[in-house]
C-alpha cells in the first residue's frame, strides 16, 4: 500500500504550505483537507492567475488531482460555491474532481453573527476571523451541529428549526438590542430554501470519504494532506486561548480523514526563513520595529482570507523543534529564503531566556511565553537575489550555511526551499 505524504505549518499559519502542496500534487492523484474551514487559505500562483483557496484543497489546481474536504472540517456552502464557480469559470473540471466527506460539519449565518458576537464581549481579544468556525465546532462537539449528510435526511427541516431557534436564543442573549435584526437575519424559511438550494449543487461531491481514502491507497494511489492553520495554533498545543478550533496538528489530520497512523508516510513541516502572526496572543521573536515593518513589506505579510497585516519577527528554532516533537516531522520546507537575504544580518533564535536560566525547551504556557526573551544568532545575510537559483548548490555560500544550520539545530533534512513567488521558484534539495 502507498503511503499519505502530510504538510503542516510549524508556527502561526501563513507559511506558504501552498507552495509544497502545489509541488506534491503535481504527482498526487488525491488531495485533502482535514481541518478548519474558510478561515484559512493557500494562496497559489497558476501562471496570471492567483487563486485563493479557503475550502477545496488547492491540490486541485494541478488539473489531474482530486480534491477532497475531509469530515474534520466545518464548510460554508456559500463560499465553496464561490470557489467552484471560480474555478469552473478558469476551465477546471470540478465535477470530476471534488469529493466533500458526507460527515463534514455544515456552517450556518448564525456561527458567523455568535462567532462576532462573542469577540465583541471579549475583555481580551483572541483575533478570530469572525467566520463562525468556532461556533460551528462547538456545535459538533455538543452534538447539535448538522453534517452535510443531514442535507438529504427527511428529517433535514426539523433538526434546521431547532437549531436556528436554540440559537437565535443564545444570540439574543449575547446582543439583546439586536433581536429584530437577529430574527430577520436568521429566518428559518430563508435558511431552509437557501441549504435545500446547496444540497442540490453539493450532491454531485458528496460521498463517504473514508473509504474513499482507503480504498485509493489500496490501489497504490499518492495521497496528500494539505494542512491548515499551524501548530502553535493547534486548540491543545497552541497558545491556548489565541488558537483555533481545531487540531491542525497530526492528530487532526488523522481524525479529520479516517486515516490511520500506518497510513503516514512523510510529515512536511512548513516555515519561513522569519516567522509571522496573525491575531492575538503571544509571539517571542516579533519585532516592533523597522526591521519587523521592512520583512513584512519585502514578504508582503498580509492575510489571504483577511487582509490583516502580519505580526512579523526572526526565525524561532525553538518553537520549531517543539513541532518536529508534536507532529513526527521528517522534514522541513523552507519559504521566504529571498525575503531574508535581503538584510546583510539575520538572526535566529536558539533559545529563551526565562526567569529561570536559558532554555531551548518551548511552552505554550502564556505566563512563560510573555516573559521568555529571545537568544538569537547571527548570519551573514546579502543574498536577496536568488530567483535564477534551479538547485540548492547555485545558492550562494552564506544562504547555505543558513539552512545548513537550520537542519542542524533541528536535527532534520531541509527539502523544499523557497526563493520566490511562482511555481518554477521551488529548490529541490536531496
Amino acid at each position: 500500500m502507498s503511503k499519505v505524504d502530510v504538510v503542516i505549518g510549524c508556527f502561526y499559519g501563513d507559511e506558504g504550505k501552498g507552495k509544497v502542496i502545489d509541488y506534491l500534487a503535481a504527482d498526487a492523484d488525491i488531495a485533502v483537507r482535514a481541518t478548519g474551514g474558510d478561515n484559512a487559505g493557500h494562496t497559489i500562483k497558476v501562471g496570471d492567475v492567483k487563486y485563493a483557496m479557503r475550502l477545496i484543497p488547492s491540490g486541485i489546481l494541478s488539473g489531474h488531482t482530486v480534491g477532497v474536504i475531509g469530515n474534520g472540517m466545518v464548510l460554508n456552502p456559500k463560499v465553496l460555491m464561490e470557489e467552484i464557480g471560480n474555478l469552473t469559470s478558469h476551465g477546471y473540471d470540478v465535477q470530476r474532481y471534488l469529493r466533500i466527506s458526507d460527515k463534514t460539519q455544515l456552517i450556518f449565518p448564525y456561527h458567523r453573527r455568535m462567532d462576532q458576537a462573542l469577540e465583541k464581549g471579549r475583555t481580551s481579544k483572541i483575533g478570530t476571523t469572525g467566520k463562525g468556525i468556532g461556533p460551528a465546532y462547538c456545535d459538533k462537539y455538543e452534538r447539535a451541529g448538522l453534517r452535510v449528510e443531514d442535507l438529504y435526511a427527511p428529517s433535514f427541516g426539523d433538526k434546521l428549526k431547532w437549531l436556528v431557534d436554540t440559537r437565535k436564543a443564545l444570540l439574543k442573549f449575547y446582543e439583546p438590542e439586536m433581536g429584530a435584526e437577529i430574527d430577520e437575519a436568521l429566518d428559518f424559511e430563508a435558511l431552509y430554501q437557501n441549504y435545500c438550494t446547496y444540497a442540490r449543487q453539493m450532491k454531485p461531491y458528496v460521498c463517504d470519504t473514508v473509504t474513499y481514502l482507503h480504498k485509493a491507497l489500496e490501489r497504490g494511489e499518492k495521497i496528500i494532506v494539505e494542512g491548515a492553520q499551524a501548530t502553535l495554533l493547534d486548540i491543545d498545543f497552541g497558545s491556548y486561548p489565541f488558537v483555533t478550533s481545531s487540531n491542525p496538528t497530526i492528530g487532526g489530520i488523522l481524525t479529520g480523514t479516517g486515516l490511520s497512523p500506518s497510513d503516514i508516510g512523510n510529515v512536511y513541516g512548513v516555515i519561513k526563513a522569519y516567522s509571522s502572526r496573525v491575531g492575538e496572543g503571544p509571539y517571542v521573536t516579533e519585532l516592533l520595529d523597522e526591521t519587523g515593518d521592512r520583512i513584512r513589506e519585502l514578504g508582503h505579510e498580509y492575510g489571504t482570507t483577511t487582509g490583516r497585516p502580519r505580526r512579523c519577527g526572526w526565525l524561532d528554532l525553538v518553537a520549531l523543534k517543539y513541532a518536529k516533537r508534536v507532529n513526527g516531522l521528517t522534514a522541513l520546507s523552507v519559504n521566504h529564503l529571498d525575503t531574508v537575504g535581503k538584510f546583510d544580518k539575520i538572526k535566529v533564535c536558539v533559545a529563551y531566556r526565562c526567569k529561570d536560566g536559558i532554555t531551548e525547551d518551548f511552552s505554550t504556557n502564556l505566563e512563560f511565553l510573555d516573559h521568555a526573551k529571545p537568544v538569537y544568532k547571527e548570519f551573514e545575510g546579502g543574498f536577496g537575489g536568488l530567483a535564477g537559483c534551479r538547485g540548492f548548490d547555485e545558492l550562494p555560500k552564506a544562504a547555505k550555511e543558513y539552512i545548513s544550520f537550520i537542519e542542524s539545530y533541528i536535527g532534520i533534512p531541509v527539502r523544499f526551499i523557497g526563493v520566490g513567488a511562482g511555481r518554477e521558484a521551488m529548490l529541490v534539495k536531496g
